[in-house]
């Protein structure tokens, strides 16, 4: 059923240049807000300088519309949106939902990754010191539209995640949260190596007396040796020139049928078609084989 209350969106961090694993992102995600009427929203994720490759997140508007991905309403910057963040954090500690961690990664790493909740009645000062989520609402388990019913490790959904960095910079279950819910959000379409991710985001969601979003975590595109394509592991940006072959290979990726004589239509048609033809039933829960 069609419903112009569908929000999605699209939320890249700019670290480098769109490569085809953040193709398959952006294309699953715009075609199902397309197929229900609804609106496809954009964000940049800027919220860890260190990281950010200059000039990246212009490229990336720039991929974006020349792969014939319009987004609605004006692009949200993470970057400008610290006033939100800060307010949040406010809100959670008067409520005694945070405190200040001064634990180090060695320390936690000595722990098996999992924080132990250390500092919880420490009352430490703001001094280098970051500040956890006090978690008194775990989400352990949440129903995914596409992957089905997926299931955290209870320790890891009792953690007292990180929501500010001991370097002062906002973390990213933090901000997603605060910005989805700001843009209206209501659908999440992205990729399955964010499903852990997910549970945390989930959790905030409680603390803050959110509504949470649907989520469809789709299949991650790899390389040839099996690992994941990303930034880290310098995956090549999407190429120039007719972004349609490549538009063919994500639509293939994802499951869905093409057109008969593709190389006829124009990208504005061949978007319209594979919006008209979206089935999310047919994308597969893990990578195709061979990808």
């Amino acid at each position: 059923m069609l419903t112009s209350s569908y929000i999605g969106r699209f939320a890249p961090s700019p670290s480098g240049d769109l490569h085809f694993g953040s193709l398959i992102a952006a294309l699953g995600s715009y075609l199902h807000a397309r197929s229900q009427g609804g609106q496809w929203r954009l964000r940049i994720d800027d919220i860890d300088p260190p990281r950010e490759v200059p000039g990246s997140a212009q490229r990336i508007l720039m991929t974006l519309e020349r792969y014939g991905l319009e987004w609605d309403d004006e692009v949200v910057w993470q970057s400008q949106r610290h006033d939100a963040y800060r307010e949040a954090l406010a809100w959670l500690h008067q409520q005694g939902k945070s405190y200040y961690c001064t634990c180090s990664r060695q320390r936690i790493a000595e722990l098996g990754g999992i924080y132990d909740g250390h500092c919880r009645n420490a009352g430490h000062g703001p001094q280098h010191a970051a500040i956890r989520m006090y978690q008194t609402l775990p989400v352990t388990h949440f129903h995914d539209q596409l992957q089905g019913e997926c299931v955290a490790d209870d320790r890891l959904a009792m953690e007292d995640f990180i929501i500010r960095r001991r370097d002062g910079l906002f973390a990213y279950n933090l901000a997603v949260v605060i910005d989805d819910h700001f843009q209206g959000v209501n659908h999440i379409v992205r990729g399955a190596d964010l499903i852990a991710p997910t549970l945390r985001q989930l959790s905030m969601y409680r603390h803050l007396q959110l509504p949470p979003p649907q989520y469809a975590h789709l299949p991650v595109a790899c390389n040839e040796h099996g690992d994941k394509l990303s930034k880290q592991n310098h995956a090549p940006p999407l190429p120039a020139g007719d972004p349609r072959p490549v538009m063919v290979q994500a639509l293939i990726f994802l499951g869905q049928t093409l057109p008969e004589s593709w190389q006829d239509l124009t990208l504005p048609l061949l978007l319209r078609w594979a919006v008209a033809h979206w089935s999310l039933d047919n994308v597969p829960r893990h990578r195709p084989t061979g990808q």
